[in-house]
Parts: structure tokens; C-alpha cells; sequence
């Protein structure tokens, strides 16, 4: 990770989705949320950082030697600092587990997200691991799917994951920001939080919130 990403990292980790929503919204971009079913193992977590992208399909039949020899590669490979998407293109199959989040946090990376599922999760929840899923299972890559690509485009649900683009996802879910904008990105996000800090002390100093709303712009 670059020293520019790990300074938009630290400062979006202190964010939250909904003020990132907005920020893009004024910017007219759209289509930037994933889709509202994937959500954290542990909700009061906030997972923040720049993305590094795997794709894969199931592959029934497969040998067990080919589909972990495929794996082991993509957690040797995963950058430290790093956020990973996965588009596992499955609705039956766990795309990260016990041994897996253990490596990947060992290794540095941030967190993981994916349209797949998620198994040993109690451990991985006890570990601190960010691992934002679809739902839970206990079958595994094993003999069933197996990593195709690394680093490339990847969609899920309808927004497009660009390799070097930023994600936030909190209890609210996760969204995406263009890398060549996040650093701006980011900085709108302050200023509308420091608004919402005036704005929410003027509520509890007894403003009328349409007052409050006149004054300062946001609500």
C-alpha cells in the first residue's frame, strides 16, 4: 500500500457509509452501494481501505489439491493494508473460513467482502477479522470452486470493483469509491461531519430542527 492510500485509509476508517452515500450523491454518482444482504459477521465493526479483487467459479469435481493449491495462492497473494472483494459467483459455497481469516489478518490485510458465504465464523468473530458476507454455511472451496482470476474487475450485485478503489462498510453495509476520487471523496466526508456535529449540538441545545436545517445546510 502507498503511503497516499494509507493516509485515505486512516482518515475514511473514521467515516461512516451514510456521510459517504451523501458525498457521492452530490457528486451525482450513483451505484456505488453493494447489495443490502451482505452484511458483517460483527456489526459494530467499521471496515475501511483499498481493494484488491478476486474472482471465481464453482467447479464441481474439482480435485481438493487444485482448488486449495488455487486458495493458498490467492492468501499468499492478498496485499497487506488491503481490503478484499471476492465475486464468488455462488450462493451454496463459504468463501472465507477459520484458517483463512487467520492467515489474511496475520498477513496484514484489513478485512474481507464478499457476494459469497462465510463459515467458522464464531472464531473468525473472536479473531476481530472484518468479514462482510451473504449468508452462512458450512461447505467450503474444497473440491467445489476454485479462484480464476486476481486483480481485475469484479462485479457485485450491479456495482462494478475496481482494483485501487476504496470501500467502507459498517452495521448500514458497504460502498465503494472511485480510487481517483477518494481522497477528495474523503474530504467532503469531513466537512459534512463537522456540520453534522453543529448541527446535532445545536439540537440539543434546544434548536428547531427547521432552524437548525436553515442554518447549517444538513440535516
Amino acid at each position: 500500500m502507498t503511503d497516499d492510500q494509507a493516509i485515505v485509509t486512516e482518515r475514511l476508517a473514521k467515516c461512516y457509509s451514510g456521510a459517504v452515500y451523501d458525498a457521492l450523491r452530490e457528486r451525482g454518482i450513483d451505484n456505488t452501494v453493494l447489495p443490502k444482504d451482505i452484511r458483517p459477521i460483527d456489526d459494530t465493526q467499521i471496515l475501511a481501505g483499498p481493494v484488491f479483487t478476486i474472482s471465481g467459479t464453482p467447479k464441481p469435481g474439482i480435485s481438493a489439491d487444485e482448488a486449495l493449491l488455487a486458495w493458498t495462492g490467492f492468501l499468499s497473494t492478498a496485499p497487506s493494508g488491503h481490503v478484499v472483494v471476492c465475486d464468488g459467483h455462488t450462493n451454496d459455497i463459504a468463501m472465507m473460513g477459520e484458517l483463512s481469516a487467520e492467515t489474511l489478518q496475520m498477513r496484514g490485510v484489513r478485512g474481507y467482502v464478499t457476494n459469497g458465504g462465510c463459515r467458522d465464523s464464531d472464531f473468525i468473530r473472536k479473531i476481530g477479522f472484518p468479514v462482510f458476507h451473504r449468508f452462512y454455511t458450512p461447505k467450503d472451496v474444497v473440491g467445489a470452486w476454485s479462484v480464476d482470476k486476481m486483480d481485475v474487475p469484479v462485479q457485485i450485485g450491479d456495482v462494478v470493483v475496481n482494483p485501487g478503489d476504496f470501500l467502507i462498510a459498517d452495521i448500514d453495509g458497504a460502498i465503494v469509491i472511485p480510487g481517483d476520487i477518494a481522497e477528495a471523496v474523503v474530504a467532503e466526508v469531513e466537512a459534512v461531519m463537522n456540520t453534522e456535529n453543529k448541527v446535532r449540538s445545536a439540537i440539543r441545545s434546544g434548536t428547531d430542527p427547521k432552524e437548525a436545517y436553515l442554518t447549517y445546510g444538513r440535516f
